[in-house]
């Protein structure tokens, strides 16, 4: 949904705000949206079903990422692991080139690709504090 570029959500505590991004941008956990009337509001990653990859060594972790980036995976990238959303099938596939599979409920913060405006995290956590300018009301 972060990445969707018009939609009506709901902020927690109720309100109604629509939300119009620039095509290819993501909204990111922490990130943070200025509306027209002055409110700043923090996005927040919603928990989901993820597999977290680690592999046995270097080698075969990037063995997997590149077989999950050729079956065009969104993939989350951190310090010696992957994450993606949970499937029956690639599991199987990361199993077979060794890699150690965890299931995870956890906010997923997939790579925004190769054609994205380019933003990093200063941290994992998800905080990146960027500012996104977007009217406030439908």
């Amino acid at each position: 949904m972060r990445q969707k570029s018009r939609q009506r959500t709901s902020l927690e505590s109720g309100e109604e705000v629509a939300i119009a991004l620039a095509r290819g941008e993501v909204m990111r956990g922490g990130d943070l949206v200025l509306a027209t009337g002055g409110e700043v509001i923090e996005v927040v990653a919603d928990r989901e079903s993820v597999m977290h990859i680690e592999g046995r060594d270097e080698t075969a972790l990037t063995r997997i990422a590149y077989h999950l980036g050729n079956r065009h995976v969104p993939l989350q990238v951190g310090n010696g692991w992957l994450r993606f959303i949970a499937d029956a099938v690639l599991l199987k596939m990361v199993e077979g080139l060794g890699g150690r599979v965890s299931m995870l409920d956890a906010p997923f913060e997939p790579e925004a690709g190769a054609y994205a405006p380019h933003h990093r995290h200063d941290n994992e956590s998800g905080h990146g504090g960027r500012i996104h300018e977007f009217p406030s009301r439908p």
